[in-house]
């Protein structure tokens, strides 16, 4: 009996000091390796700066920050995912990518049924090896955030 595909879903699954996160597939655009990043003054303090995305100006996020782990020196194999939100395309920087997976989402557990106080995190997606935490795009960001964020790049565009 063929399995019907609405029951799966595909994920980019990424590294953070050997941590597994995953994003939705469908919200990723492309994955890079590491470019420099243009800081970008009055960001709030998750932003590493931007870059330029086929003319448009991409904010770069340190996931690392946001997930309160260890801070780290910016290496050559690291790479940076640009994805959207419901607002905009982000960059997120990331140790690495580790592939696509297609998941049954019957495999999937919802955040708050796990951690409800995490704030970042979707899901958690059970694999034979371990687990991924899904990550949630559009609750990256505080609206204080998405405000400070919005003038920065206001003012970086300003003459």
């Amino acid at each position: 009996m063929p399995i019907d595909m609405c029951d799966k879903e595909n994920y980019v699954v990424f590294l953070l000091d050997e941590k597994r996160y995953a994003l939705y597939l469908t919200a990723v655009e492309r994955v890079v390796h590491a470019v420099y990043v243009t800081p970008l003054a009055k960001a709030p303090d998750i932003v590493l700066g931007i870059v330029s995305l086929q003319g448009r100006i991409v904010p770069v996020f340190n996931v690392r920050r946001r997930f309160h782990l260890l801070e780290r020196e910016a290496r050559l194999a690291d790479q940076i995912i640009f994805a959207r939100t419901r607002r905009r395309t982000v960059a997120l920087w990331v140790d690495t990518v580790t592939g696509v997976i297609e998941c049954d989402k019957s495999n999937v557990t919802h955040a708050d049924d796990v951690l409800p106080a995490t704030a970042y995190v979707q899901g958690v997606i059970q694999l034979d090896d371990g687990l991924v935490l899904v990550h949630d795009l559009d609750a990256f960001l505080s609206l204080d955030e998405e405000k400070s964020l919005d003038g920065a790049l206001e003012a970086s565009q300003s003459p």
